[in-house]
């Protein structure tokens, strides 16, 4: 495999760790989408042509959008920290934080190759979806 069954489990924790305070920092955006509103408009502020194409079509379901990263963070802390399904759920957390670089314009940046939640989470999450499964302490062995 990409990486020890055993070092994998290290890794679904801490990657589970990392969205768990990710998920708690976004927990009132559950009751409201207006702090996701106000970034939003940084973000398109500050677009590039290359992601501002792609911020327009996301504006119109932010409310939606809002509790779907609550939402999908903290149901990655699940799944990842229990073993529970953790190539796909790896997988689908790379497109998570895929479309946030995206959004951000940040994944055309410079610095995006030394921010930790940048290309080493995304190394981290692409790991696990190819070599997560069937872990020695998971749920999904």
């Amino acid at each position: 495999g990409v990486i020890p069954k055993d070092k994998a489990n290290d890794w679904c924790v801490l990657v589970g760790v990392f969205f768990l305070f990710h998920g708690i920092e976004k927990l009132g955006w559950l009751a409201s989408s207006e702090a996701l509103v106000g970034r939003f408009d940084e973000f398109v502020t500050g677009a590039t042509p290359l992601n501002r194409w792609y911020l327009d079509r996301l504006g119109p379901g932010l409310p939606v959008f809002a509790r779907l990263t609550v939402l999908g963070e903290l149901g990655a802390v699940l799944a990842l920290v229990a073993g529970f399904w953790t190539r796909l759920t790896a997988g689908l957390a790379l497109v998570m934080v895929l479309n946030f670089h995206l959004a951000t314009g940040a994944i055309f940046r410079f610095d995006f190759l030394t921010d930790a939640s940048g290309l080493p989470l995304l190394g981290a999450l692409a790991a696990l979806a190819m070599a997560g499964g069937r872990l020695p302490w998971g749920l999904d062995t």
